[in-house]
């Protein structure tokens, strides 16, 4: 208990007062570089400089077809992403901001009344609550409330990384989705780089070992997790490079979705069509880093592709054709694997 409250508390401290803005970070690790959608640029450029200047983030993680949807983002800091999913799910949606540190959610709420007005909402669909992601009860969320929850570079500070993902699916609906940016590690990190308040208030001592998140997830229900984007951290600071020794650290974008997935991809002789009709999509539409479906073009998925875009908020962009009533084995569905009916192959 102990280790968890110091925990936190230096994690309020490196942000709260520590961090006045992103030129205060001493590595890249918070520092996305990810090219945004031309749609997610245009919202930004409506976003108060305040709340940029005080953003810490690995990546953008933000889907697409978002809209009227009900999103929790953890962690939430002074709003950026918040503000941009505000924009994005529209006056029919609902952004919930969650984060524990004072000096951040201030920024965030004092800002709430202009960004409406720009965004031409007449009734805020924003609410930035203070509270742990380790307890989202506790803030408020309830069982099966949320369809899309979202984070970014901020679960590898959590003291509990399995109470937050178990909390995570809990409030997820049935077919929800969780997509986040973190900082993940290619070995476990020994424990007295764990401890250090600087490596871990700068997102890489508390990185998640990549193979330790799949049996967390595995554990927790989620059989199938989709990587979305992978790159290596260059920390650019010669004397935190030497302290965290040999370790490689990876800024990973990742999806899940609550469905009833099995562990291996298995082949039931389905075949997927995207209609084109995902916002700012109209030619392609990425599942992930190795599915990516062309539109009108049939392409054979495996049964757990099948359900990520059929048995989800995804289904009404796709039409699927076949069923699980007939089993043909294990199905091919690596990234270096390409598939499309009728020949055969990836998903």
């Amino acid at each position: 208990m102990q280790d968890r409250e110091s925990t936190l508390a230096s994690v309020r401290e490196y942000y709260g007062t520590i961090l006045q803005g992103s030129k205060d970070l001493k590595t890249s690790a918070c520092c996305s570089i990810e090219q945004l959608p031309r749609t997610h640029r245009e919202v930004l450029a409506q976003i108060d400089g305040e709340i940029l200047d005080r953003f810490y983030g690995c990546g953008c993680p933000v889907p697409e077809a978002v809209d009227g949807l009900r999103v929790l983002d953890l962690g939430c800091g002074t709003g950026r992403d918040v503000y941009l999913l505000s924009k994005l799910v529209g006056p029919t949606g609902f952004v919930i901001g969650l984060d524990m540190t004072d000096e951040q959610l201030e920024v965030a709420r004092r800002h709430v009344p202009s960004q409406m007005k720009r965004f031409g909402f007449e009734t805020p669909n924003v609410d930035f609550r203070q509270g742990y992601i380790e307890d989202l009860l506790g803030a408020g969320i309830e069982d099966n409330s949320i369809d899309l929850v979202v984070s970014n570079c901020v679960i590898n500070l959590s003291p509990d990384k399995e109470r937050v993902f178990r909390e995570i699916f809990r409030v997820l609906k049935p077919g929800g989705e969780l997509y986040f940016s973190d900082v993940f590690s290619g070995r476990r990190i020994p424990e007295d780089i764990r401890r250090d308040p600087v490596l871990h208030g700068e997102c890489l001592a508390g990185a998640l070992y990549i193979e330790d998140f799949r049996r967390l997830l595995r554990d927790l229900g989620c059989a199938d997790y989709r990587q979305m984007s992978r790159r290596r951290i260059e920390m650019g600071n010669e004397a935190l490079e030497e302290k965290a020794g040999m370790i490689d650290f990876y800024s990973m974008t990742v999806r899940a979705f609550k469905l009833p997935l099995e562990d291996i991809c298995e082949d039931y002789g389905q075949v997927a069509t995207y209609l084109g009709t995902v916002p700012g999509a109209p030619h392609a539409f990425d599942l992930d880093d190795h599915h990516c479906f062309q539109t009108g073009k049939p392409m054979l998925v495996c049964g757990n592709t099948g359900d990520m875009v059929g048995a989800t908020r995804l289904g009404k962009h796709f039409r699927v054709n076949g069923d699980k009533s007939c089993h043909f084995g294990p199905f091919d569905c690596g990234p270096d694997a390409v598939g499309e009916a009728p020949a055969g192959g990836c998903c």
